[in-house]
């Protein structure tokens, strides 16, 4: 059975659980998580954690059944915990998060069919067939919908059903086909390095959709990389290039008409736990580059490695899309690219938008709730 016990030397109640499972609470924690100062509907904290002494303590704690109720010496106060809710919430492991997904890494023997396939008829009506297909691509960073109906606002509709999209200085949406007087390279027919989208941005897009419209023109194949696979080997192998890219900032700069966009980020990006978090490569956004002079030649060795990589059959895949399917993929992980293709043979038009992490990461945790 669970058991409770006050450690007041410690300032902690610890508990513990039948199935083996301990943790200690400490007080502050304690009350300033005390159901009773969450509002009812938003669940937000109204609880002020200044209003109560810093030295606040526990009189007493009482274990009943599936609670645990505590009487605090300031004002006789009294908390109800589920014991159930203090297992999930233990400090030190953090709450269970259906959207923290374990990357699968792939490489250039990444077989087509393994990219994860979807109906789009089963996608816009079915949520388990959704959250089924959305957990596979946050694991891959890359997926395909089959069946996309011949309508322009047809993507739209499908990113939509997963969350708000991004605007950003293209638009909400944006047209991938050759045009004249262009502001990107991406408007013309030449062939597109890999990189990911808006590296010059304070925070560049999340999640992109392509939806193939028409793809009858000769050349045009799209590449991808996994940059986490190509970043997971620096880290073991080649650490030195992989601390220079992921510790040494660098600028990106997107200009026209209208827009200058600048922002210095590291190539590869580490969250606050040294997980990787998101890479930022654009060769053709790249701003000039500002590092000391005694750090150029190191830096630039590293960043051209990086680059090679990029280019080797040993990390990249090409698909040639057709019309009536959309690619999605995480522009902060997967590198993106294309052949050449002419124009003069055919119509080649995709039409894109995007959809942050935030948003890819929310409709997961509902869709989750739902099912659970």
């Amino acid at each position: 059975m669970t058991t409770v016990s006050l450690r007041g030397g410690d300032r902690v109640l610890h508990v513990a659980w039948p199935d083996g499972t301990s943790a200690d609470f400490p007080y502050l924690w304690l009350r300033d998580n005390c159901p009773s100062g969450f509002h009812p509907q938003t669940q937000e904290r109204q609880f002020d954690l200044t209003g109560i002494p810093a030295d606040i303590a526990i009189t007493d704690a009482v274990l009943d059944n599936d609670e645990i109720r505590l009487t605090w010496d300031h004002i006789g106060h009294v908390s109800r915990y589920r014991t159930d809710w203090l297992h999930a919430n233990r400090p030190g492991i953090g709450l269970a998060d259906p959207a923290r997904i374990e990357p699968l890494l792939w490489r250039g023997d990444f077989p087509a069919r393994a990219i994860p396939r979807a109906a789009a008829s089963d996608l816009m009506t079915c949520d388990a067939a959704l959250l089924d297909f959305l957990v596979e691509t946050k694991k891959t960073g890359l997926s395909i919908v089959d069946g996309m109906a011949d309508d322009t606002e047809a993507g739209i509709a499908m990113a939509r059903r997963i969350g708000f999209l991004r605007e950003t200085n293209f638009g909400t949406t944006f047209e991938v086909m050759s045009k004249p007087n262009p502001n990107n390279l991406a408007y013309t027919s030449h062939a597109l390095p890999l990189h990911t989208d808006l590296a010059n941005q304070e925070l560049p897009p999340g999640f992109q959709f392509l939806h193939c419209l028409a793809n009858e023109a000769e050349g045009g194949g799209s590449t991808f990389c996994d940059g986490f696979a190509i970043a997971t080997e620096l880290r073991s192998d080649d650490p030195d290039t992989f601390r220079l890219l992921s510790q040494t900032p660098v600028p990106f700069r997107f200009h026209d008409e209208d827009c200058d966009i600048r922002c210095h980020h590291t190539v590869i990006d580490l969250d606050l736990f040294g997980n990787l978090k998101e890479l930022h490569f654009n060769a053709h956004l790249a701003g000039i580059f500002d590092l000391p002079a005694d750090t150029m030649e190191a830096y630039y060795q590293a960043y051209r490695k990086l680059m090679q990589m990029t280019r080797s059959d040993d990390y990249v895949i090409t698909t040639r899309l057709k019309g009536g399917e959309m690619v999605i993929f995480d522009n902060r992980r997967v590198l993106h690219g294309r052949a050449a293709f002419d124009p003069g043979t055919g119509f080649r038009h995709l039409r894109g938008c995007y959809v942050d992490r935030g948003e890819f990461d929310s409709r997961i945790r509902v869709l989750s709730r739902k099912k659970a």
